[in-house]
């Protein structure tokens, strides 16, 4: 694995949350954003016939949602990623149907992956993540559509610590996400 690509695996690993925001939101009588807490790491030896060549990476991501006066949302997150000329690929990928969303965590250690049933969402695309050195940080400004009428904008700044994360859906034009600033990661 590349240094380029090794350093974006290693911000996004771990275990990360906004409690501090939500805090700081509550505080002020004004909480916008949902908590929210990713685990994350590098899911890759987990995947059975991966090809020997391959260059790439698979990620696991844990994601839970708690948005104001609602349940917890939980959903896995699976990305494939690649680096090319000092950017870092990162592609949406299916997670199996087998599975039960609730046992795809990175602390099951039954969890595996066959590299054949895994697909690409090519409705996401590949988000670019440029990987700025001298600041030692990855950004994107990713767009795309996922059906007719709905889009999806991922506006991200990833450094060792801290994540600064921006979804923005729109449905028909109107923008559907609850908050319009990012949600500010922190690293535990």
């Amino acid at each position: 694995m590349n240094a380029v690509l090794k350093e974006f695996i290693e911000i996004l690993s771990g275990t990360l949350d906004n409690v501090d925001q939500v805090k700081e939101e509550q505080e002020n009588e004004n909480q916008k954003h949902p908590y929210a807490k990713h685990i994350t790491s590098d899911c890759t030896h987990i995947v059975r016939n991966f090809p020997a060549d391959n260059q790439g990476r698979y990620i696991l991501e844990e994601s839970y949602y708690t948005y104001p006066g609602q349940e917890m949302i939980i959903k896995p997150l699976l990305f494939y990623v690649t680096e090319k000329e000092g950017t870092v690929y990162l592609n949406s990928v299916t997670v199996p149907e087998r599975l039960d969303p609730a046992k795809v965590i990175n602390a099951n250690v039954d969890l595996y992956f066959d590299h054949d049933e895994l697909q690409i969402k090519e409705s996401f695309g590949a988000a670019p993540y440029k990987y700025h050195p001298e600041e030692k940080h990855f950004t994107t400004d990713h767009f795309c559509e996922f059906a007719p009428g709905l889009t999806f904008r991922l506006t991200e700044t990833l450094e060792h610590g801290k994540l600064s994360v921006m979804e923005t859906w729109t449905k028909d034009g109107v923008v559907t996400t609850p908050y319009h600033t990012p949600i500010i990661y922190i690293k535990k």
